[in-house]
């Protein structure tokens, strides 16, 4: 699968661009803040419905517009496929597969997928729990539709009880049966979302291991452990116990949304004793290793982007990455660096086809 062609209009600061591009290797070059990141952005908005640096769709629109619009023409499985994202100021986002509008962005997902590799992903490391969730939510959903349901259900459920427990304070009540219904149904949809979890990382640790010691020739060990409640527990205990802290909190305290992943190097937490150079290799391996996955479970070889990539490797171990592509391992990729001579240079050692843009 690699993608063609690429139409923007008003799309942050990019007001009306076309690009068509090789299907092996395609470089962005310029300097900050000529939109070589939106234009990597706006491919990642063409495989997930939304940005992968600022999810709220307004502020993706150009400040002088009051819409934008992303087309994508890809070649997928020998077929051509059009894919169209756009967003008018006070309505609702619309997203396209060849004219006919979905009716949940949730049955996109997984239809072209992407992997993005970004300065902007140290937050898997140095953010909360939240962040790494949505990495492994992210990397399941491309290539399990159930779970992404049993996820979106799972959200309103939460958001349903957090709003019961606003309820019962600001009215001075309980209602117990009410109560039940819901711990029933999350306990039940936590459970099967635990297991899937656990089930992809299973899979996909190996992965990443092999990953991290490619790029670091094995160096030292890494390991990423699951951290969830529901290893020791029933939800719907857990709910039950906890019942009085959440309603004087007003919020579902325990649960899947509570999950976390350690990330560790050498047996001790990489945020702590990692130095920069191992984090970002770690997390070049977390990402290769989707990658990977994403590919043996879709048999489809995913689109690649490597945004400002030498800002996390040396100039060696991109040449690595980029080295890929001739085995066949990596398909259609991307690259957004400031200086075309050291892009051209590493490509051109790839002995495959590419193209520069330069912005």
């Amino acid at each position: 699968m690699f993608l063609k062609q690429l139409s923007l209009l008003n799309y942050k600061n990019l007001e009306s661009e076309t690009f068509q591009f090789d299907s092996k290797i395609n470089c962005l070059v310029g300097h900050n803040g000529v939109g070589k990141t939106n234009v990597l952005d706006s491919i990642y908005h063409l495989s997930f419905g939304k940005s992968y640096f600022n999810p709220i769709t307004s502020q993706n629109i150009n400040h002088d517009s009051d819409f934008f619009v992303v087309e994508g023409e890809f070649e997928k499985n020998q077929k051509e496929e059009h894919i169209l994202v756009s967003a008018k100021r006070g309505q609702k986002k619309v997203i396209k597969r060849n004219n006919k509008p979905y009716e949940k962005f949730s049955e996109h997902i997984g239809f072209i997928p992407t992997v993005i590799i970004s300065p902007a992903d140290r937050d898997l490391i140095v953010e909360g729990s939240e962040t790494r969730r949505k990495f492994i939510d992210g990397v399941i959903s491309q290539s399990d539709n159930v779970y992404l349901n049993y996820l979106l259900q799972y959200g309103k459920l939460v958001s349903q009880r957090n709003s019961l427990l606003k309820y019962f304070a600001a009215n001075n009540s309980f209602d117990r049966d009410t109560l039940e219904v819901y711990n029933m149904q999350l306990a039940e949809l936590g459970q099967e979302l635990f297991e899937k979890r656990k089930k992809f990382l299973a899979e996909f640790i190996p992965i990443f291991n092999k990953r991290y010691g490619d790029i670091t020739n094995n160096k030292e060990p890494v390991n990423i452990s699951y951290k969830s409640q529901l290893f020791d527990n029933d939800l719907k205990d857990l709910l039950e116990e906890n019942l009085q802290k959440d309603m004087a909190l007003q919020y579902t305290g325990v649960g899947i949304h509570k999950d976390d992943l350690n990330f560790e190097i050498e047996g001790h937490p990489i945020k702590k004793f990692g130095s920069q150079g191992q984090q970002k290799s770690f997390l070049v391996a977390l990402k290769l290793a989707q990658f990977d996955f994403i590919k043996e479970i879709s048999k489809v070889t995913p689109v690649l982007l490597l945004d400002d990539i030498f800002d996390k490797l040396d100039e060696q171990r991109v040449g690595h990455i980029v080295a890929l592509v001739a085995t066949n391992e990596l398909g259609q990729i991307f690259i957004s660096d400031t200086h075309a001579e050291r892009t051209e240079k590493v490509v051109k050692e790839s002995n495959q086809s590419y193209k520069i843009f330069k912005l």
